[in-house]
């Protein structure tokens, strides 16, 4: 086994070329058993959570030495010769992320490099391919799904194909199956509960006065998309205290769960504006009249949820408090959700 440093030209026939030398200090280790060349590092990459928030894979700024590619030159390679493999970088899980901005525009051009890609990262053994094509390539995505790409996810702008290529079963993680909702409880000190009437509504709930609801943002916390959405609905300020319960339904939107989550939150002003693109009407409402309704009568769920709101307001139920912890897990700072209650 022998060690050399070398600059390399890659060229690839799409849209990046580049040179890629590498780091001061850094060796490029020759492994002639497996030809292939790894850098003398360890890298951490995430895998398809994070994949969102990636949006440039390989920088195009000359630096892709700061990440591991795929894309490797053998001993038995010249140094310039031309390596028609698509730019991709590896993931946690001997899997592989192509760089959609490196894609090329030719339908011929593509299918030739993506053939030739799948086979030799395959004889590599590489496991899930990701391709992210964005909304101005959609060309490309018959021709990645007749080279036995499925649809994984889409959002706007982009659709993600994957592609597992060893001869055993898929263990790449299937798409987002949860969407998660969010209900606000806000009682001021007359004992009066801020409540909406919706503009539009299924049938069984029209007419009813019902809590301020409405789905969490991407990225959006719990507590945050509970004021927020209490806010837009109502024009009336908020502070966070608990989340008092959860209910988690199945085959609702687009055969997806949901996840629903149910807050007390403060008031801090009382004068209400409403949303009238969505609002048809808000007031304050006494609680007796609210519990009255026969909707809340008749509905176990949803008088068992606003009981345990209430108790809450009558210190007789404690629910979960947002707590900021970090961990070691991804080395971010994120919310934990638990009860204070100290156990003796």
């Amino acid at each position: 086994m022998t060690k050399m440093m070398a600059t390399m030209r890659w060229v690839f026939p799409g849209k990046c070329d580049r040179n890629l030398s590498p780091e001061p200090g850094i060796s490029w280790t020759w492994d002639c058993s497996f030809h292939k060349a790894a850098k003398g590092f360890a890298l951490k990459t995430q895998h398809l959570p994070t994949l969102n928030s990636r949006p440039n894979f390989i920088p195009l700024n000359g630096n892709a030495s700061k990440r591991k590619g795929a894309n490797v030159a053998c001993p038995n390679t010249s140094l310039s010769s031309t390596l028609d493999l698509l730019d991709a970088y590896e993931d946690e899980y001997d899997g592989l992320v192509i760089d959609p901005n490196c894609l090329p525009s030719s339908a011929n051009a593509f299918v030739a490099i993506l053939r030739s890609s799948l086979s030799y990262w395959k004889l590599k053994g590489k496991k899930g391919i990701w391709l992210r094509i964005l909304a101005e390539q959609a060309d490309l995505v018959p021709i990645a799904i007749k080279e036995g790409f499925t649809y994984h996810h889409a959002e706007p702008g982009y659709v993600v194909l994957t592609c597992w290529l060893p001869e055993e079963t898929c263990t790449l993680p299937a798409n987002a199956t949860h969407q998660v909702g969010i209900g606000g409880f806000v009682m001021n000190e007359k004992r009066e509960v801020l409540v909406v009437k919706e503009r539009q509504c299924p049938c069984r709930c029209s007419g009813v006065w019902k809590l301020p609801t409405g789905f969490i943002n991407k990225s959006e916390e719990l507590f945050c998309g509970a004021v927020r959405e209490v806010k837009e609905e109502t024009g009336i300020d908020t502070a966070f205290m608990e989340v008092i319960a959860f209910r988690h339904a199945h085959l609702v939107a687009f055969e997806k769960s949901d996840l629903f989550f149910i807050c007390t939150l403060r008031p801090l002003s009382l004068d209400i504006n409403i949303d009238e693109s969505e609002i048809q009407d808000a007031k304050w409402m006494p609680l007796n009249e609210f519990l009255a309704q026969p909707f809340y009568q008749e509905d176990d769920m949803c008088k068992k949820a606003i009981d345990l709101c209430i108790a809450r307001y009558e210190n007789h139920y404690s629910g979960l408090i947002a707590h900021q912890l970090m961990s070691k897990f991804d080395g971010k700072l994120s919310y934990l959700y638990y009860n204070d209650f100290k156990v003796i």
